[in-house]
């Protein structure tokens, strides 16, 4: 299930999800589009990388990377499905935390994310990059604070494609159990396809949890009610 879009509409400009996506897109376009000869090593210089950071924690290196990694993808693919998600159901959990706590939310996010990849992957000398785990923690939040938004979604059956308005709490629970049960399969080993589904999980459960203590969903259900 791909969505495409949510029947909620923001009472505020998402100034901060409009400016993260459009930050994701220039260093995307930087990096491999206007020096693609020193991309690769670009990207080893400013991702987060597991064992690096065990060897030495407090190394100002590791911890900028630790929020430079949130902003760098591997692929246009990768670029696209984040951004895509993050548009959808971004504006509306900033529109609830208004724009300099949904951007502090954002960041610890992605932190909590990569931790929650550290303690499973501690030992690998991969890079991690993306904004997946920040953004799952956007969808943790938004399935707390709109179980009951509609999102129109792309789902491919075979040869055939169907649209369909399905409950928020659906796609994102189907997406987290897919997330947890490719994650469980990773215990012990390398992520699947180079995927670090931990992140996903525990930025995920990190913006459950926010969201619970700091955020009121009845609140935001009447606030989006037309």
């Amino acid at each position: 299930m791909i969505p495409l879009r949510d029947e909620i509409k923001s009472h505020r400009v998402p100034v901060i999800n409009t400016l993260i996506i459009l930050l994701n897109i220039v260093v995307f376009v930087y990096l491999w589009f206007m020096v693609p000869a020193d991309s690769t090593n670009l990207v080893f210089e400013f991702a987060f990388i597991p064992s690096d950071f065990l060897d030495a924690p407090t190394n100002l290196v590791n911890i900028r990377n630790v929020f430079t990694a949130l902003f760098l993808h591997a692929g246009i693919l990768h670029l696209g499905g984040n951004m895509l998600y993050l548009w959808i159901f971004g504006d509306n959990v900033e529109d609830v935390l208004g724009h300099i706590p949904y951007l502090i939310f954002y960041l610890a996010g992605g932190i909590g994310a990569t931790m929650a990849h550290l303690l499973t992957n501690p030992g690998s000398s991969i890079p991690t990059v993306g904004a997946s785990g920040a953004i799952a923690a956007v969808l943790g939040a938004y399935l707390v604070l709109y179980p009951q938004s509609r999102i129109l979604t792309f789902i491919p059956i075979g040869f055939f494609v169907i649209l369909r308005m399905i409950p928020a709490a659906v796609v994102l629970m189907v997406w987290f159990i897919l997330q947890l049960f490719q994650g469980v399969l990773t215990l012990g080993g390398p992520d699947i396809g180079g995927t670090a589904f931990w992140a996903h999980i525990g930025g995920f459960i990190f913006g459950v949890i926010c969201a619970l203590l700091f955020m009121k969903p009845r609140q935001a259900e009447k606030r989006h009610r037309w």
